[in-house]
């Protein structure tokens, strides 16, 4: 195991998470597509789904897809994030660059898929939409507590979850197959519950890649990327996931 293969893992498999996780947005809400108008928890379960997909994929990272997830099993004092990869500023950067990577590109692949429909869209932000969160209530105080809470459920379950496995202690992939199915009930499970005040981000990559990937992209009729907002679905899940690992320090196995 290499940092190099860390790269290409997280990168790989980020890239599958947002591809779909923003693939059944851009489903259920662009003009004339198959799926237009399936709803909220539709798009809770394709976002459930994209995980269990990326998780698959980047087993051999561990499944991070996430940097609150690689800054939770940081901070709640693990030795190593995978056989061989030692936690340390070094691997926790290599993860996190490789997950902002894999989201660009996966947003980029869903820009490709969906192109006739970006064209055809009216509203700008129903096209920013599919690339990133929104708060359906403004008040980032508020938006801030309900990211910090979601991502603390997400990283506190999968550290937890990791212990009854044991390939890799705290990690999605460390349960294999039945693992990535549990964390992609998960996500499904936190979207129906908490994820109606900000359309819960709960990954600081999955909002802040596709975000940027808008504004960069030559999307027709795109308008602004809402950066006044893009700070809450960064900083809170952060947040929640270092929180998230402090607690399972005291609280699970060692």
């Amino acid at each position: 195991m290499s940092l190099g293969v860390i790269f290409l893992s997280e990168t790989v498999g980020t890239a599958m998470l947002i591809l779909l996780g923003c693939g059944v947005v851009a489903n259920t809400a662009l003009a004339k597509t198959k799926g237009n108008g399936t709803g909220f928890l539709f798009v809770n379960w394709g976002w459930g789904l994209a995980v269990f997909a990326g998780v698959l994929v980047s087993y051999k990272s561990g499944g991070h897809l996430n940097p609150a997830v690689t800054l939770g099993i940081a901070s709640s004092g693990a030795k190593e994030f995978v056989g061989g990869i030692a936690v340390g500023f070094a691997s926790i950067a290599v993860y996190i660059l490789a997950q902002m990577l894999g989201a660009i590109i996966g947003a980029t692949l869903c820009w490709l898929a969906y192109k006739d429909h970006f064209d055809q869209e009216p509203d700008a932000a129903t096209k920013l939409g599919v690339f990133s969160t929104a708060p359906a209530i403004r008040s980032y105080a508020w938006n801030l507590v309900t990211e910090i809470i979601a991502t603390f459920v997400l990283v506190f379950v999968v550290l937890a979850a990791g212990h009854w496995g044991d390939k890799t202690v705290g990690t999605p992939a460390g349960l294999g197959w039945l693992g990535a199915l549990g964390v992609a009930l998960l996500i499904v499970g936190i979207g129906a519950s908490l994820g109606g005040p900000t359309g819960y981000a709960i990954n600081p990559a999955r909002d802040l890649g596709p975000r940027i990937a808008h504004f960069i992209l030559p999307i027709k009729g795109k308008g602004g990327s809402d950066w006044g907002y893009s700070w809450v679905p960064v900083v809170g899940p952060i947040l929640g996931g270092v929180i998230a690992g402090l607690l399972s320090g005291v609280l699970l196995p060692a």
